[in-house]
């Protein structure tokens, strides 16, 4: 690493701690309904967020982001800003947390940078070395969190809605995987992501029917209050939230850092025509959610629709376009949240609409990080991972201080993974094969 990168990943790490910190932009879709809860409205607490951010994202640090980065000269994005969702509502919420948020962020960025290697070192001294189970516990969630929106229709409109969501969302799935894959006149071979697709078809279901809820003019005025509210906030902040969005695209360029596994393998293979494609693929499928979620919590993305990724890949090496052309495209991105929260403040189905997102997006990641928490910890220990996992989540929900369930899986195979070479150890347990 030379000192352009250095600077570059460190800026990047401080930047969207201290976003987090702020309650301004977070990373995590799951956890980006929730931050007004306690910035806004004050309904939970600092605590709450604290506990919430580390079960929603931690476990995707250590079972996706990581295991992914492992084995590739280029971090999956994952595993910085997830982890900086988490150090910045960890942080008080003071100047002197902000600060702190920032130097951590920093330092996590960097040393994540620099200690990858390391990581893998430490697991390879572990007698039993579970890391690569512990890469399944990211697997269900790529393709489940795609299901989110038919899940958000049946909460809000009922079953027969949500069951058609869904089957439209599994149909443009299998359309994609079929035919998905395409090559351009100049040879270039393309390949749409399935699950952005799904999630893409999901999104407009979810929002055709959101949209299809009449309202009386009372409705309406409470909607165009409560939206412009949450999108003055945003443009409050289009600044930092651009200069942010520039140094993804900076980092991307410079192959620090990639938006998605699809792209980060096929950078990693030199093939960035293709990976910008994908990049651009991806970007379109999460429009949708990124600004619905923005406009009805007044929290963003640092990395905004992704399409900052896509911008970095394609000015490979350039570093200092891609960030010029990544602030540009942030601040273009959040000039044109006006227009959709005007284009939606008349439609009160909508204001319901961030409620049902949010325990949507809960409970599939629930079940996502459960199953592959019990797949990951079968793999550590066959025969026993899914008894472990079962029944440390169903205990759990008997204790006087549950952990959330999102962090059951994750936590489960983790601590399984430590138990197994405690065993080794005492020479009470033998690996597998």
């Amino acid at each position: 690493m030379d000192i352009t990168q250095i600077i570059v990943i460190g800026a990047l790490g401080a930047m969207a701690t201290m976003l987090t910190n702020k309650g301004i932009a977070v990373f995590n879709d799951g956890l980006r309904p929730v931050m007004p809860e306690y910035h806004s409205d004050g309904v939970i607490s600092k605590k709450e967020l604290a506990a919430t951010s580390f079960a929603v994202s931690f476990g995707l640090v250590i079972g996706f982001g990581i295991p992914v980065s492992i084995g590739a000269s280029i971090l999956l994005i994952h595993s910085l800003l997830l982890m900086t969702d988490i150090i910045g509502t960890w942080t008080p919420n003071s100047k002197l947390g902000l600060a702190l948020a920032g130097v951590l962020g920093a330092a996590w960025g960097i040393g994540l940078t620099f200690g990858l290697q390391f990581i893998v070192n430490i697991f390879e001294i572990l007698p039993v070395n579970f890391l690569d189970a512990l890469g399944m516990v990211g697997n269900p969630i790529v393709v489940a969190f795609s299901v989110f929106p038919g899940i958000a229709v049946a909460y809000q409109h009922g079953f027969k809605k949500g069951a058609l969501t869904v089957g439209v969302a599994a149909l443009a799935m299998f359309l994609t995987k079929q035919f998905g894959s395409f090559t351009l006149p100049g040879g270039a071979q393309v390949t749409l992501s399935a699950e952005g697709m799904t999630l893409l078809a999901g999104m407009i279901f979810m929002l055709y029917f959101a949209i299809k809820v009449k309202g009386d003019s009372t409705d309406n005025q409470n909607l165009v209050s409560i939206f412009a509210e949450r999108v003055k906030k945003i443009k409050k902040n289009m600044i930092l939230l651009s200069l942010t969005g520039g140094l993804v695209a900076a980092a991307t360029s410079l192959t620090l850092i990639a938006g998605d596994p699809i792209s980060l393998s096929l950078m990693d293979s030199g093939q960035f025509g293709e990976a910008g494609l994908a990049a651009l693929a991806r970007g379109i499928g999460f429009i949708p959610l990124v600004f619905s979620t923005a406009i009805v919590t007044g929290v963003y993305s640092p990395a905004g629709t992704t399409f900052v990724f896509a911008i970095g890949i394609f000015l490979q090496g350039n570093p200092i376009l891609a960030f010029v052309l990544g602030t540009v495209a942030m601040l273009v991105e959040i000039s044109l949240l006006d227009g959709a929260a005007k284009g939606l403040d008349r439609f009160p189905g909508v204001r319901e609409l961030g409620e049902h997102i949010r325990t949507a997006m809960n409970r599939v990641l629930e079940i996502a990080l459960l199953v592959g928490g019990a797949l990951a910890s079968e793999q550590i220990a066959p025969g026993i991972g899914f008894f472990w996992v079962i029944g440390i989540y169903l205990l759990n929900r008997t204790a006087k201080k549950p952990l959330v369930d999102m962090a059951v899986g994750p936590v489960a195979a983790i601590a399984l993974g430590i138990i197994v070479n405690i065993l080794y150890v005492l020479s009470l347990w033998t690996p597998a094969g």
